[in-house]
């Protein structure tokens, strides 16, 4: 007897079902696809008992004729492709002509549709291996595809299906996927007679305000970014809105959701200067490019794709959003098409965002802002100050004018909207921390001469480690010496890092030196070691400032990038508008 024998079409399409219709979202994912790709305006879903029960789905799509409905419920069916040169440039979301038999051989499957200039629609059912022939139908032009009583003919695979309230959220993650990718279609879900979303055609904005929620619209960057064939459109969350975890994550490419690792890392590295520890980012993002530039054929699920050119992808997403991230409140980087109209504060919260001429890097008191405030100049530094200007209070820049110091901690200002409270020490060590790089990118460490060496007593390792890394070190514009055996003489530092205890200093960019290597630390460590350096040269905490000199640290921070987060990704500021605080005051009530 032959061991190898062909396999009945029945189990065949059983055994795909477990490959394309995991669980009952998988199934809705393949009928909200098919129904996009039939050019509809608007789509209904309907769930019942987190669609494990029934799946409805109907659209107002072009429709199929009588005799293209039994080809719709046959395997490797499709009207999308017919060649090889099809399938390398897919631009339908299906292709594979597989989808509705592995669904028909699971469950107890209606298919119905009606073409637009057709006098009446057509009905085929399907029910495991069973076939209807097609049978008149009275309905509205378009498609209604209702699938019940899923994996009713396969008892162990429906042991698998978890509550209904797990399957149904799974369903409704599909919604919101297939609702993300086109907002120019209307789309409606019912669960178990209950309306749950009900969205009208609209922009790309409104969509995601709708579905991501109005706190992630506020606290988001808009992007949009091109670069040859490759253009990058959507949102960006601000690193304070980040999650714990990735459940606000959608990566569309050409109109496709996709989990794909290569754009996943992009992003991430594009926040890795400004995200907090383990947090995840939130974005919707959008990528266009030539369908056969990028393989849909790589999963069967469809969920995973395949670049021609990973490489160019990965820089492309990485510096479109590393630039949008990167940008300082003070101004625009010139470089995306389309600069944000608003800033947002880290709370989420937007301001519009005033036009201005790039600020200069000193401590300026501006004169008349403070005769606004109190009605007369305020007094102390203010006074003291001879080279102050004035600035107009039309022109109250991005995080205004320093009003006092809080426990040495904090700064508090004033700006158009209201109240801004800075953390003095992430924001300069954010300050710090970028003009290391930049210096060090152009090979120009500034290098500031001690008065007067300082010796430290050193290990036989921190001795060998000056040795063997002195060309790093000079470098990195230190300038250190061997005195002893057991000793060293800083004789030269950084100039940012100037007012930094020297002896610190020195002791831990040893240590990093000897624990990451002379070449990795000006590499792939470098931005580790740099954060280091910044945390020495920032401004200490209970450190009292002049208000001169927190209007200095203002206005550097609306010139530097990312100056929002701190190096370790906390935020450095916070805003209160006046409606804000009128709110928690009770005012007006």
């Amino acid at each position: 007897m032959a061991a190898i024998r062909v396999l009945p079409e029945l189990l065949i399409n059983q055994i795909a079902a477990g490959e394309v219709v995991e669980r009952p979202a998988s199934a809705l994912k393949e009928i909200l696809e098919n129904a996009i790709d039939a050019e509809a305006r608007a789509i209904h879903v309907r769930l019942s008992q987190g669609g494990v029960k029934e799946i409805v789905v109907s659209d107002d799509g072009v429709g199929m004729a009588a005799e293209d409905l039994p080809l719709a419920l046959a395997r490797h069916a499709t009207s999308k492709i017919a060649s090889l040169a099809d399938l390398e440039s897919v631009r339908s979301l299906g292709f594979r002509g597989e989808a509705l038999a592995s669904i028909a051989a699971v469950s107890r499957l209606r298919l119905a549709s009606r073409q637009h200039d057709a006098p009446h629609g057509w009905v085929v059912e399907a029910e495991g291996e069973w076939r209807a022939p097609a049978r008149p139908e009275a309905i509205a032009p378009g498609t209604v595809v209702s699938v019940r009583d899923l994996y009713f003919n396969t008892p162990a695979r429906r042991k698998f299906l978890k509550s209904e309230a797990t399957e149904y959220g799974h369903c409704e993650e599909m919604f919101r996927r297939a609702a993300l990718s086109r907002p120019d279609i209307a789309f409606t879900l019912h669960h178990n007679g209950r309306v749950v979303w009900h969205l009208i055609a609209g922009t790309r904005e409104a969509r995601i305000a709708a579905l991501a929620g109005e706190a992630f619209a506020q606290a988001a960057l808009p992007v949009e970014a091109a670069a040859g064939t490759l253009i990058l459109r959507g949102l960006v969350a601000l690193p304070a809105y980040s999650r714990s975890s990735r459940d606000l994550q959608y990566v569309f490419v050409n109109g496709r959701f996709v989990r794909d690792k290569l754009l996943a890392h992009a992003i991430r590295e594009a926040y890795r200067d400004v995200l907090h520890h383990e947090r995840h980012p939130a974005y919707v993002l959008f990528l266009e490019l030539p369908p056969e530039a990028v393989d849909v054929n790589v999963h069967p699920m469809k969920i995973e794709v395949r670049f021609r050119d990973a490489r160019a992808v990965h820089q492309f997403i990485f510096h479109a959003l590393e630039r949008v991230l990167a940008r300082p409140m003070g101004g625009h980087d010139g470089q995306t098409l389309a600069p944000p109209a608003e800033r947002f504060s880290p709370l989420g919260r937007a301001h519009p965002a005033p036009h201005q001429a790039p600020l200069a890097l000193r401590a300026a008191e501006p004169l008349a802002f403070y005769d606004a405030l109190f009605g007369t100049s305020a007094p102390g530094a203010i006074a003291q100050d001879a080279s102050v200007s004035v600035a107009p209070t039309e022109a109250i820049p991005p995080l205004g004018y320093a009003l006092a110091q809080l426990h040495g901690i904090y700064i508090l200002a004033q700006n158009a909207q209201g109240l801004v409270v800075v953390d003095m020490h992430a924001a300069h060590e954010r300050i710090v921390y970028e003009k290391l790089k930049r210096q060090l990118e152009g090979r120009r460490v500034a290098s500031q001469p001690l008065l007067v060496p300082v010796a430290l007593p050193a290990s036989t390792l921190e001795v060998a480690t000056v040795e063997e890394h002195a060309a790093v070190l000079e470098e990195l514009g230190f300038a250190m010496a061997i005195l002893s055996p057991q000793s060293v003489a800083v004789r030269a530092v950084p100039a940012v890092l100037a007012d930094a205890d020297p002896v610190g200093l020195a002791r831990d960019l040893l240590r990093d030196l000897h624990a990451l290597g002379g070449s990795r630390v000006l590499t792939e460590r470098r931005n580790e070691l740099l954060a280091t350096l910044a945390c020495h040269g920032a401004v200490r905490a209970r450190r009292k400032l002049s208000i001169a000199e927190m209007n200095a640290l203002l206005r550097e921070m609306e010139v530097t990038e990312r100056s929002s987060q701190c190096n370790h990704g906390r935020p450095t500021w916070f805003a209160l508008s006046l409606a804000e605080l009128d709110k928690l005051f009770l005012r007006g009530k």
